[in-house]
C-alpha cells in the first residue's frame, strides 16, 4: 500500500466517522445551483511523507502530476496571478475578465522585499539561504499578507512553507488553512513534494520529509459517496518520481522535468462538483 493512501484513508475516515457538520452555520461557499455547499470537518490533521521512502502519489485514483507541477510552477516560478500564464483551468472560476485572481499566490511569491543581502522575493530568499546559509531557521515563505486579503479573489489555502536543513537534508512544513479533502488533498501533497525535490536538487540537499498541517480538513456534503467509494478500494504500491538530474536552476524546470515510473492507479471517471 502507498503511504500517501494510507494517510488519505485515515484522514477521510477520522473525518466522516468523528468530524463535525456546520449544517447549522451560514457557509460562504455554494454550488452551481446556488445550494449552501455544507462540509463535514476535523481540525488540526498532520501528515509525514518520507521522501526518502516513497513519493506521496495517491493511487486510489489518479493524480494528474504534470497538470499539478505545471499549477506549481505557475505560483512558485512564474510568480503568476493571471489564469492565462496556467496551462490549466483550475482557478477560472476565481479569475476576472482579464484572468486575474488579484494579489493571490503568485503576485505574493514575486514581491520584493529588502535584506542584509539585498533585495529579495520569497523564493529567491529560500533558494539564496539554501545554498548561502542552510543552518538558518528563518526560511519561511507566507502568502497571507493581510494588508492585501480584500484584493485576493480567494484566500491563500496552502499559505506557509518552512524549510530546514539538517544533516544534508531539506524537510519542509506546509500549513494549510483549509484544503477540500476529495478535490485537493492528493494535488496539493504531490505539488509540495515536487517543490520539495525540487529546492532540494537545486541546493545539493537531499529531499527529507514534507510535513503537512491542514487546520480545517473537509469533506463537502455532496462529496460524501464519492470519498466512501474511494476509500473502499485496495491501493496499488507507490511510484518512483524522479526529476531531470540534469537541472539545478529552478527556473528552468518545466511540467515535462518530473517522471512517475511505475504508476499504478484506478479509474475515477466522475465529474464531481467543486464548491464556488
Amino acid at each position: 500500500m502507498s503511504y500517501a493512501d494510507e494517510a488519505f484513508v485515515s484522514a477521510c475516515r477520522q473525518i466522516l466517522d468523528h468530524g463535525v457538520w456546520d449544517t447549522d452555520q451560514r457557509v460562504r461557499p455554494k454550488w452551481d445551483d446556488g445550494t449552501p455547499a455544507h462540509t463535514v470537518k476535523s481540525f488540526g490533521i498532520v501528515n509525514r511523507y518520507d521522501l526518502r521512502r516513497e513519493f506521496p502519489l495517491l493511487t486510489l485514483r489518479r493524480v494528474p502530476m504534470k497538470t499539478a507541477l505545471d499549477e506549481l510552477l505557475w505560483i512558485w516560478q512564474k510568480k503568476s496571478s493571471n489564469v492565462h500564464d496556467l496551462g490549466s483551468h483550475i482557478w477560472d472560476a476565481w479569475a476576472d475578465e482579464s484572468g486575474s485572481i488579484g494579489k493571490a499566490y503568485g503576485y505574493q511569491l514575486g514581491v520584493k522585499h529588502a535584506y542584509p543581502e539585498g533585495m529579495f522575493d520569497q523564493v529567491d530568499r529560500v533558494l539564496w539561504l539554501l545554498k548561502n546559509d542552510p543552518a538558518s531557521r528563518r526560511i519561511i515563505t507566507s502568502l497571507y499578507v493581510h494588508q492585501d486579503l480584500n484584493e485576493m479573489s480567494l484566500y491563500p489555502c496552502a499559505y506557509s512553507m518552512t524549510f530546514n536543513v539538517s544533516g544534508g537534508v531539506l524537510n519542509a512544513i506546509l500549513n494549510q488553512r483549509s484544503q477540500d479533502m476529495l478535490t485537493a488533498n492528493g494535488f496539493n501533497v504531490c505539488q509540495y513534494a515536487l517543490l520539495l525535490m525540487i529546492f532540494a536538487q537545486c541546493s545539493g540537499l537531499r529531499a527529507g520529509e514534507l510535513v503537512h498541517v491542514i487546520a480545517d480538513a473537509h469533506i463537502y456534503d455532496r462529496h460524501v459517496p464519492l470519498i466512501e467509494e474511494l476509500i473502499s478500494r485496495e491501493p496499488f504500491p507507490a511510484p518512483t518520481v524522479r526529476l531531470d538530474e540534469s537541472l539545478t536552476d529552478f527556473y528552468s524546470f518545466t511540467k515535462e522535468s518530473a517522471v512517475a515510473e511505475g504508476y499504478q492507479y484506478h479509474p475515477f471517471d466522475v465529474k464531481f462538483p467543486v464548491a464556488v
